[in-house]
């Protein structure tokens, strides 16, 4: 029998609504016993202090590629993905919400990143700054923070790179977000527009569509995007290039969207905490590496990870802060830093560099 035949296409209107009533009754049975269990489990764990305590990346991943592998259509692994994650954020905020910072004010990318990850029953902590983001988590103030660190045609955001270089935050996670930019305004009347406000990313990756469409227009670079779409919410000759939920929060009408410049433009987010996860499965770690002033000295220090079958994912250099010349590695690995393989090729890498760090073990990102 195929997977088709189980649809009567001769059904009628109404048989095929009864039927649709039918099973959501099923899915709110199995969604509220679900919800059961997963209380269960809390009892299981016993009396933890705080939501955070409750919450296992490693196995909410495992959990979701389940799902992925599970689907057999008609939606898209994405979607699929997505309805999982809210059912179980829903599920774990019966114990306490988990606290999310993120880069403000509401109706950033980072807020959508935030719900991408964490579904929509998570409290999002709105912060001025991605060091603000990194000073909360690490206070104990917010669970977990998410901030950018790479975006597909701009590359590494440096600021969050150089919050490692003193900060003791973890990287528990990893979220890509397609980003569709858009320019926004309060009449919805591009000849209105003399001036436009956006995060200088978000410029850049608009920069060609603004010299063909807005040549003439002043570009103001801000803190943030919603930032943006907050400025000119208050002039009818200032646009915003954000993304819709921003046009949402602000009550600005949508000029044009997408108006990237590259179809493909993606920004990679962090999801930082205080501590290193379990293995998932699937994953990533990322290493601080500092070499010594010699010739050889960068390859002498990945040299162990070829040996050891270890795949370097990416490699980005920053200055160390440690004096003048010096630099950092910032290094993305494939595998988790339990694996054997990998502990073996860090025992090796250690003697040959100055500092070798573990910034974060964690699941590589899902759909």
């Amino acid at each position: 029998m195929s997977k088709s035949s189980s649809t009567d296409k001769q059904a009628t209107l109404g048989e095929a609504r009864q039927r649709i009533d039918s099973i959501d009754q099923q899915l709110q049975s199995l969604i509220s016993e679900r919800a059961r269990w997963a209380q269960q489990v809390g009892r299981a764990k016993g009396p933890l202090k705080a939501a955070v305590e409750y919450y296992r990346p490693e196995r909410e991943a495992q959990v979701l590629r389940g799902v992925i592998d599970r689907n057999d259509g008609p939606l898209p692994n994405g979607e699929l993905v997505r309805l999982f994650r809210e059912i179980m954020s829903s599920c774990l905020s019966q114990q306490q919400p988990l606290k999310i910072g993120y880069l403000g004010p509401e109706g950033t990318f980072s807020e959508q990143a935030v719900r991408k990850q964490f579904g929509h029953a998570a409290y999002g902590l709105p912060l001025g700054s991605i060091e603000e983001v990194f000073q909360e988590v690490a206070a104990g103030n917010a669970d977990f923070g998410v901030v950018p660190v790479e975006n597909s045609g701009q590359g590494m955001i440096q600021m969050t790179l150089d919050m490692f270089l003193t900060s003791k935050a973890t990287i528990c996670g990893e979220v890509e977000l397609r980003v569709h930019q858009n320019l926004l305004s309060l009449t919805g009347e591009m000849k209105d527009i003399k001036r436009i406000y956006s995060h200088p990313q978000s410029l850049q990756q608009c920069q060609a569509w603004l010299r063909v469409n807005l040549p003439n227009v002043e570009r103001i670079a801000v803190s943030s995007n919603a930032e943006a779409a907050r400025m000119a919410k208050l002039s009818p000759e200032a646009g915003a290039i954000a993304g819709e939920s921003a046009a949402r929060v602000y009550g600005l009408k949508i000029i044009a969207g997408p108006i990237e410049d590259r179809s493909d433009n993606t920004t990679r987010f962090l999801v930082i905490g205080r501590t290193i996860f379990p293995p998932s499965g699937n994953d990533r770690t990322s290493l601080l590496v500092s070499v010594r002033d010699k010739p050889g000295a960068l390859y002498d220090v990945l040299k162990p990870l070829a040996e050891h079958g270890i795949s370097m994912n990416r490699i980005e250099s920053r200055p160390a802060h440690t004096g003048k010349w010096q630099y950092a590695f910032f290094i993305d690995v494939s595998g988790h830093v339990d694996d054997p393989a990998l502990q073996a090729a860090l025992d090796e890498m250690k003697p040959a560099a100055a500092d070798v760090r573990v910034l974060g073990a964690y699941p590589v990102a899902l759909p």
